[in-house]
């Protein structure tokens, strides 16, 4: 295991028993701009993760949703989401994860997700498999939407109304949730229980880890219309998938595109 990866890893533990620690009911929130809420706990992880990457690799920049650390002319960045699916950890509802990435000139190299409530830590190195605690996952070997589970997820946006493309899985015969936590439906995707999950947001801490987590378990990340994406800066929206979808859902989203 090579020292990004085992850094990566405690980090995602350390978050993870912050996150166990303050997950009770009646938790204390703020809301942010957008209308999505803010609490102790999120801010906490992401003054963690600063402080830790100051320390162990001052020369890099880290990108969180929360704070940021900048470093002028530095080609990694660690991209971290202290506590994705803040909604439902701010009600009691147990649908959240860590997620954190390491990128070389854009591309990630390193990603962990850490789910503390079921105990499942998943990591990647790029070109070196995906794991959840140290056993091989592999992504589903569904062909088609029949008879799977897909998540949309992220912010409505008039260019991608979810309404008809969920009319169009149901066609189809998928099942389709709404879990309010990108990382956490895409961690299913890489453990093979989901088939795919689309988004139409920008945030790049929501898809850096999950870029080389499911793509290392045989799945395939891209933008929402097919595009390879740089995970250091904004993005263009995710399509994750198993791989074999891929094509079947990009088709469903270009043709609400046409028939808009």
């Amino acid at each position: 295991m090579q020292p990004y990866l085992e850094f990566a890893i405690d980090l995602a533990k350390e978050a993870g028993a912050i996150m166990l620690e303050n997950f009770k009911l009646g938790m204390k929130k703020e809301f942010k701009a957008d209308n999505s809420p803010l609490t102790v706990t999120d801010t906490t992880i992401n003054d963690l993760v600063i402080e830790r990457v100051k320390s162990a690799y001052p020369g890099h920049v880290v990108l969180g949703e929360e704070a940021n650390f900048p470093v002028d002319g530095s080609e990694y960045v660690w991209v971290v989401d202290p506590v994705d699916g803040t909604a439902p950890f701010s009600h009691g509802v147990p649908c959240f994860a860590f997620s954190l990435a390491l990128t070389y000139k854009g591309e990630s190299i390193v990603g962990v997700v850490n789910d503390p409530v079921m105990g499942r830590l998943l990591w990647a190195e790029k070109g070196k498999s995906a794991f959840m605690n140290g056993q091989p996952i592999k992504v589903s070997d569904s062909p088609n939407l029949a008879h799977t589970m897909l998540n949309i997820d992220g912010p409505r946006d008039d260019a991608y109304p979810e309404d008809h493309i969920r009319v169009m899985i149901n066609e189809r015969k998928g099942r389709i949730t709404k879990l309010s936590s990108l990382v956490y439906g895409g961690m299913l995707v890489a453990l093979g229980e989901y088939v795919a999950e689309t988004s139409s947001g920008w945030y790049p801490w929501d898809i850096a880890a999950l870029k080389v987590i499911v793509e290392e378990a045989g799945g395939k990340v891209t933008g929402l219309h097919g595009e390879e994406q740089l995970y250091d800066r904004k993005i263009q929206g995710a399509l994750i998938s198993n791989g074999l979808v891929h094509d079947e859902v990009l088709s469903l989203i270009n043709m609400n595109k046409t028939a808009q």
